[in-house]
């Protein structure tokens, strides 16, 4: 990673994680999901206010690393308003990127199995996530900045159990 890129990471990373964008409690969400990282200590919940298939809102609580916040930060910018099956396909995108499987097939990322994919995903769809693909020079950071997507899979699935990226 070159200089200047290292450190548009570091300042976006910075950003998100001192002013957490969708960091709030949603009492009319109609999903939710606990996720937790024992190796870092991350703990979040992720909130869905469902309108149809598509995600009227996504917010956040918890604690974690600057990673982590900064990851739910920008996935709930990301994904809110867009139809749950673009949020998939996304979380398998990001997953790839932040692990440099990029040229994989998409998988669960829960199962591990091949999965269908509508339409093949572009750099564009990950827009300013793209930044995030630095973590992947950190292997053990990888699932501080997955769990956020992990924890909004659950939820949209409706996974009673709390996630864990153990």
């Amino acid at each position: 990673m070159s200089g200047d890129l290292r450190d548009l990471y570091q300042e976006v990373i910075l950003d998100h994680h001192r002013r957490p964008r969708n960091n709030r409690h949603l009492p009319e969400a109609n999903a939710d999901a606990e996720g937790h990282n024992p190796l870092c200590g991350d703990r979040l919940k992720v909130y869905v206010r469902r309108e149809g298939d598509r995600l009227a809102d996504v917010c956040f609580e918890g604690l974690g690393c600057a990673i982590c916040i900064a990851s739910a930060s920008m996935m709930t910018e990301h994904v809110k308003g867009r139809q749950a099956a673009d949020v998939e396909r996304l979380t398998d995108a990001f997953h790839r990127m932040v692990t440099d499987q990029a040229d994989s097939k998409p998988t669960d990322a829960v199962g591990g199995k091949n999965v269908g994919q509508a339409r093949p995903l572009n750099e564009d769809d990950l827009g300013k996530l793209k930044i995030l693909a630095g973590v992947r020079q950190y292997p053990m950071r990888v699932k501080c900045a997955t769990l956020a997507w992990h924890t909004l899979r659950a939820a949209l699935r409706g996974q009673g159990e709390p996630v864990s990226t153990e």
